[in-house]
């Protein structure tokens, strides 16, 4: 790969390898380096500008779990190394909670969770990133309700009027990646797919899901079949049914050895305006910052991955109503 460190023997192989330098090798003065100075990072819950930040909230994750293992799942990728490449990297963690840290006093608990990072590479350095890391599995494990971890935030924080506020599209800044992804048959599919699903037309999980698929839901929520994709995507669309549907990036791929595959960026954006998963309406103005992953097979859709953040969600909420 033109312009990357000549160990690894691929672009995949590249994003797990960096991973597990600096995290597991405590490798974290690399990311002065292998990250820009003026990377952009978007999480739900911030936005952050730099990698000396980035830096330290890289310590504070490891104080509280120094045991942290990042094992990739999958990485699905488009582009070149001459013009970049952008992979969406899909990590399952586990962990130790032995460390005080903003899940409170140390509980020795041991926990399992997934990241969603898609980062944005070239000349062997990540200078764009958007990552989801689910903090309500990670809570829930640990005995907090997500909600409950959102009020303690914005206590700690100095209340709704001086807390940090979760990452809104209004907040964003241009990044120098500018790309959409690509047009794999896959990507374009499985944007069909969730367009379907959120303009209420539920009948595209009965005819284009397997119907023994497998299904893995924020909160650390897994599933099977056409009825537990149903709830979620019901529960989700049903807190804002007003909120507009976004897609921000899409990937194709068709790898040896591996099912067709697709990684899709999103976000939904409007009022909490109706009854779901986050309770009775309140009149929030919500942003939702998701990705979605998903493997097809000979009868569709085969396993599906989805990500957000539903302790930014909460936040969001519980800053407008007190």
């Amino acid at each position: 790969m033109k312009g990357f460190d000549s160990k690894y023997a691929n672009f995949p192989d590249w994003i797990n390898g960096i991973t597990y330098e600096i995290w597991e090798e405590r490798g974290i003065d690399k990311l002065l380096y292998l990250y820009s100075d003026d990377i952009i990072l978007r999480t739900p819950s911030s936005l952050v500008i730099g990698n000396k930040p980035v830096i330290e909230a890289t310590k504070a994750t490891l104080s509280e779990f120094p045991d942290r293992q990042l094992l990739g799942e999958d990485v699905i990728w488009s582009g070149t190394p001459e013009q970049g490449m952008l992979s969406s990297h899909r990590i399952i963690s586990t962990a130790t909670h032995s460390g005080d840290g903003q899940f409170g006093k140390a509980t020795g608990k041991k926990i399992v969770f997934r990241t969603i990072a898609d980062c944005h590479a070239i000349n062997n350095q990540v200078n764009d990133e958007w990552l989801i890391r689910d903090q309500g599995a990670m809570a829930r494990q640990l005995g907090i309700h997500p909600k409950d971890f959102a009020r303690n935030q914005i206590d700690l924080e100095g209340g709704g009027e001086n807390c940090q506020l979760p990452f809104t599209d209004s907040m964003d800044q241009l990044g120098p990646y500018k790309g959409k992804g690509n047009n794999n048959e896959w990507g374009e599919k499985y944007v069909d797919i969730l367009k379907r699903i959120m303009s209420s037309d539920q009948s595209v999980i009965t005819s284009e899901y397997d119907r023994g698929c497998h299904l893995e839901y924020p909160g650390g929520v897994s599933g099977h079949s056409y009825s537990d994709a149903d709830e979620f995507w019901m529960g989700l669309r049903s807190s804002i049914p007003s909120a507009k549907f976004s897609i921000e990036h899409q990937i194709g791929r068709e790898d040896k050895h591996m099912s067709p595959r697709a990684a899709v960026r999103w976000n939904l954006k409007g009022k909490h305006d109706g009854r779901g998963i986050f309770g009775e309406p309140t009149g929030a103005e919500l942003y939702v910052m998701g990705v979605s992953h998903a493997e097809f097979g000979p009868w569709g859709l085969r396993r599906e991955y989805t990500l957000f953040d539903e302790t930014s969600l909460w936040k969001q909420i519980i800053i407008k109503t007190g």
